[in-house]
């Protein structure tokens, strides 16, 4: 269980926040991506800004998709060239299905590192949105950021995302039950690696190393999943994604935050049930990387 070491005593009348059930996590997870729309009403211009990012991902992704699509023959072609002296019928019809496995391969791909390269795209739109958003949420000045630190995550980011999308991949072309296990696990996989990607972000300014992210998160995984796997799918409805990532990153913050309410931090100073400090760099801050 994580707790908190040297830190200030509470306010009188101050409690954590309660844990729910599993369903109440999940819900209360979901809730925060909504409660991330509150921010239009506050800060439009700044919320606005934040839909170029996804604008110009999501368009660069539905051009590369319609090219392979047109292009099917000549890459399931490219990819059998043992099956030239196969008959007509079955020369195509390995042909076609090597095609079409690159496009769902490149659309499953697409799905699964979609935020992530909207973040690297759009890092300042967004950070601007976050830094508005801890404003007005008060009781933390975010510091600087460091930028290998930021390199080195992203990196991460992406082979995870590119794992996770191989998997989900794998499980769809499972005969029988490959239909209903692949979206599945599509949706709980790529919304726990949507949560981390957009938690990163508050949890770096506060010095939070790998070590500490990962302790938060699993410790209220199924919060996490909540509000990951509810933007998920909205990231699925026809530009959705534009729409609802500025949302998305308001809700990151207010999870992130809660996270370390219920942990009784703010400063990312955790330890763990073993008692070791969970902190790539205790007192530090980010910008000192």
């Amino acid at each position: 269980m994580i707790r908190r070491r040297d830190a200030a005593p509470r306010r009188p009348g101050s409690s954590r926040p309660a844990r729910l059930g599993i369903a109440g996590e999940l819900l209360a997870g979901a809730g925060l991506l909504w409660r991330g729309f509150g921010m239009w009403r506050r800060r439009p211009g700044v919320m606005a800004l934040g839909m170029v990012p996804a604008a110009i991902v999501a368009a660069v992704v539905i051009a590369l998709v319609i090219a392979l699509t047109a292009n099917v023959a000549g890459i399931g072609a490219w990819l059998t060239p043992f099956a030239e002296s196969w008959g007509e019928n079955e020369s195509e019809l390995v042909r076609g299905a090597a095609g079409t496995l690159v496009v769902v391969g490149l659309l499953v791909l697409a799905l699964s590192t979609f935020t992530t390269l909207t973040l690297l795209v759009g890092d300042p739109f967004y950070e601007r949105i976050w830094r508005r958003a801890e404003a007005d949420l008060g009781a933390h000045s975010p510091a600087p950021f460091g930028f290998w630190r930021s390199v080195g995550d992203a990196i991460l980011l992406v082979l995870r995302a590119i794992g996770y999308g191989l998997t989900t991949l794998a499980v769809g072309l499972i005969p029988v039950v490959g239909a209903v296990a692949g979206p599945v696990v599509g949706a709980l996989l790529g919304g726990h690696l949507i949560a981390r990607e957009l938690t990163q972000r508050p949890f770096q300014a506060r010095g939070m190393g790998r070590d500490a992210r990962r302790e938060l998160l699993r410790g209220s995984r199924a919060r996490e999943l909540g509000f990951g796997v509810m933007t998920q799918l909205t990231f699925l409805i026809p530009g959705g994604a534009i729409i609802v990532m500025p949302a998305a990153v308001v809700g990151s913050t207010l999870l992130a935050r809660e996270l370390m309410e219920r942990a009784g931090t703010r400063d990312g100073a955790l330890e763990t049930r073993n008692g070791r400090a969970q902190d790539a760099a205790p007192g530090r801050s980010p910008a000192a990387d």
